[in-house]
């Protein structure tokens, strides 16, 4: 179980990501799981860290996107 939540200021970059046309699906898929996560015990699935990890290894995407990432996989089940 973890108990880490969103903060307040990356809930509202992924709000902003959520709401954009221009954002990729990737983007908005990890800014999903980290609004869900935001006043929840809710956390990161295995899938949704595979996917956070691969984009914090990639060289590809932007800061937002792996400030994103980042959250998603501070906040996976610490039993796995």
């Amino acid at each position: 179980m973890n108990r880490k939540m969103t903060s307040k200021k990356l809930a509202s970059t992924a709000s902003s990501v959520m709401r954009s046309k221009n954002s990729s699906k990737i983007q908005k898929s990890l800014a999903g799981s980290a609004l869900s996560q935001r006043n929840s015990k809710n956390v990161t699935g295995r899938g949704m860290e595979v996917k956070a990890s691969k984009v914090l290894n990639s060289s590809k995407y932007s800061v937002t996107t792996k400030r994103l990432a980042a959250s998603v996989l501070s906040q996976s089940d610490t039993s796995r």
